[in-house]
């Protein structure tokens, strides 16, 4: 387990040499998605591990990439601040404790919660790095202020790369303040596509809500659930919550939560525990207006479905042919991740959407650009 950046470097230029390919890892709550892997030596990032830099007051934290995800959730809660992409948490969904991901593998993977309609992804919170490339070479990028210069925006690159350009080894992010009232109002008992019409107008109005989701009733053992939770100052979240009210007056009561009900149902979509199992788990992404397109195509497949980001993410555990689901979303645009499957599965079944030729050509040639040998190339994806 390197512990600094030139223990990292050897491990790299060691690897180069004898030909082995690297398997970064950190909490290790995501290694089951994508092609099994048995040829690479695993690269374990939690060496990095520590707060590096925290200034409360100028929203700014720096901690290295192995830190544990709930370490770093419980600091700025401590400081009454925030992640404000909410990462959504992989380890469940495997069997795995909730909190076991580093920082450095929510920002790889580029995660976000259900705020991500309101608030963006762990990319769009990425102010810096210090990182590993596979050329063995250390680099920054980025600084640890919100208003920086420093031509290309890698942190939008690194995030989501999935462990394929470079090890980050520290990751500078802002953070935001805790707001001082959260409350989510739902609605009972709408299908797929009168609940995502709901969610769709709420978004688009002045109520300025910071989530949307819809859990169906088969999921959540009675009437479906569509919530939308309005968060900030109380004399602000009344005066937006009458606001929505008065938005749908004309199609039903939208009562509010019980706080500790709304969190156990933000939490089941952060943990997925309603699909949890052995059934393969996708993970579709479309425009939201899509997403009934979505739920009627894999609905015929006995699929148990959850609705995020107003319709735009649809969580699916279906044991049926995926290039039914794969076909589905990319009719409409969108496109279909295989998060959970048996091995034979994931040997058989590429975990990311088969990107167009020439993506999938500037993908290779980006990857060429940090890792020309191939080191961070161990067949996973």
């Amino acid at each position: 387990m390197p512990r600094s950046e030139a223990d990292l470097c050897d491990a790299i230029a060691q690897a180069t040499g004898d030909g082995e390919r690297l398997a970064i890892t950190g909490g290790a709550t995501k290694a089951d998605i994508g092609r099994h892997v048995e040829n690479a030596r695993c690269l374990d990032m939690r060496g990095f591990s520590g707060i590096v830099d925290y200034d409360p007051a100028e929203l700014v934290l720096t901690v290295g990439a192995g830190t544990p995800l709930a370490e770093v959730e419980a600091l700025v809660a401590s400081r009454e601040q925030k992640l404000p992409f909410a990462p959504f948490d992989y380890g469940p969904v495997f069997g795995r404790p909730a909190g076991a991901s580093t920082i450095g593998g929510v920002v790889a993977a580029g995660i976000a919660g259900s705020q991500r309609v309101s608030q963006g992804s762990a990319r769009d919170h990425l102010l810096g790095f210090r990182a590993v490339s596979g050329r063995g070479e250390t680099f920054i990028a980025g600084a640890k202020v919100v208003k920086n210069v420093t031509g290309y925006d890698l942190s939008k690159l690194v995030s989501g790369s999935w462990g394929r350009l470079v090890a980050l080894t520290e990751v500078t992010l802002k953070v935001l303040p805790r707001p001082r009232l959260s409350v989510t109002k739902a609605m009972e008992g709408l299908a797929a596509a009168d609940a995502i019409r709901l969610m769709s107008r709420a978004l688009g109005s002045q109520a300025d809500v910071s989530a949307a989701a819809h859990i169906p009733g088969q999921v959540q053992g009675g009437a479906s659930l569509t919530l939308l939770k309005v968060e900030g100052f109380g004399p602000s979240v009344t005066a937006r919550c009458a606001m929505l009210d008065a938005l749908f007056s004309d199609v039903g009561n939208l009562p509010q939560l019980d706080g500790d009900v709304a969190d156990h149902l933000w939490s089941e979509l952060r943990t997925l525990r309603p699909l949890a199992g052995d059934a393969p788990l996708w993970r579709i992404n479309v425009a939201p207006r899509e997403g009934a397109a979505i739920v009627a195509a894999i609905e015929p497949l006995g699929a148990k479905w959850m609705l995020d980001w107003g319709g735009g993410l649809i969580w699916a555990a279906v044991d049926g042919d995926p290039a039914i689901i794969r076909d589905a979303a990319a009719r409409v645009g969108g496109h279909a991740m295989l998060v959970r499957g048996s091995t034979d599965l994931r040997d058989r079944i590429a975990a990311f959407h088969p990107a167009a030729p020439a993506v999938a050509a500037l993908e290779t040639r980006v990857r060429r650009a940090f890792d020309p040998n191939g080191v961070f190339e161990t067949g996973r994806f």
